[in-house]
């Protein structure tokens, strides 16, 4: 498994002020993101998204890891005590562009996702 941070979300009440917010502090961009509900963002290293519907007190970025095969990397989670939760978090029209992402939880239940970036 690769491990780097390779995709970052961040989870916002309103994704129109957050990007207002980040564009102004780090002069990322932004992008409508497959589905309307937030926006794909571009930095200068890792790519990252904004959802919105996040109470303040539940918002909170998600950290993912690159893997090289999802299905393996989940089966790897699951022998080493750790938890997959929900479907893939791709979309259809997501997946192509921005890869499939699992959210899970280490032996200790501390929440990180797993991201296999699209086939180039």
């Amino acid at each position: 498994m690769a491990g780097e941070i390779s995709f970052f979300e961040l989870g916002v009440d309103d994704p129109r002020k957050a990007r207002t917010f980040y564009g102004n502090l780090f002069g990322w961009t932004f992008e409508d993101a497959p589905g309307g509900t937030g926006f794909a963002i571009t930095t200068p290293t890792v790519p990252g998204g904004v959802h919105g519907a996040d109470a303040d007190a539940e918002a909170a970025p998600y950290v993912f890891f690159k893997v090289d095969d999802l299905a393996s990397a989940l089966e790897r989670i699951v022998e080493l005590g750790g938890t997959v939760e929900g479907p893939d978090a791709g979309t259809e029209d997501g997946a192509g562009r921005f890869g499939r992402f699992r959210f899970c939880r280490d032996d200790q239940g501390s929440p990180f996702g797993i991201h296999e970036p699209p086939a180039r």
